[in-house]
């Protein structure tokens, strides 16, 4: 009998390196990787593509509501489809990703969301990143890892993403952005980003990618043997 198909849930603030750190993970498992805040930039991209206002919190509840999204493995990767369509790329761009936060305040779309998360989520198998993974989406997850840096190494890490994917960006610029989703995600009433009590606190800010991927691979092993 082979290792068991566990839930890796992974945590943290914008900017610990969630994303690269848990498709690696994935990768190392063969689990699928799921980016939840994915999610709520596909929300906010289809919001803004259909005029709806992301301060109308029932209108963004019922688009959340409707809207089918799927992660797929294809030949670059895992995709993100919102009703078949491939919003992968659209869904990165510097106003859908600030634009998630403000749909993510509203405790219908993430209670519509979570809902989404759970289906995807419910054969095991997967390597899901957030800010309530562990908290809220799998509170039963078997391993749950929160990802921390100091705020300066993840201003810095964010600023270095966007001018590789070509967007204008100034790192001052990019600290207070992150000041500014810190707080949001933190003082929120729906789901507020809290660090599980059995979450393994794992600081990034002197870690590369790899070495943070290895850390919790090692769990992960742990965890599939058990």
């Amino acid at each position: 009998m082979g290792a068991k198909q566990i839930v890796v849930a992974i945590d943290g603030p914008s900017g610990a390196g969630k994303g690269r750190v848990a498709r690696g993970v994935a990768e190392r498992l063969g689990s699928l990787y799921v980016d939840s805040g994915a999610m709520y930039r596909a929300v906010a991209l289809v919001a803004l593509e259909q005029g709806i206002s992301l301060e109308d919190g029932d209108a963004v509840a019922a688009l959340a509501e409707r809207l089918r999204l799927d992660f797929k493995r294809v030949p670059e990767g895992v995709h993100v489809f919102a009703d078949g369509r491939d919003v992968t790329e659209g869904i990165r761009s510097p106003e859908a990703s600030q634009s998630a936060s403000r749909v993510a305040v509203f405790p219908e779309v993430r209670r519509h969301l979570v809902a989404q998360q759970q289906r995807i989520g419910a054969e095991g198998g997967i390597v899901m990143e957030g800010r309530d993974i562990g908290t809220v989406v799998f509170p039963r997850a078997e391993l749950k890892v929160f990802l921390d840096a100091s705020k300066e190494e993840r201003a810095r890490r964010r600023h270095v993403q966007h001018i590789k994917q070509g967007h204008a960006s100034s790192l001052e610029e990019t600290l207070r952005e992150i000041e500014a989703r810190d707080r949001r995600d933190s003082e929120r009433a729906a789901s507020p980003l809290v660090r599980a009590e059995d979450a393994v606190y794992v600081d990034t800010t002197a870690l590369s990618a790899d070495e943070t991927v290895e850390v919790i691979v090692r769990l992960a092993r742990e965890r599939e043997g058990k």
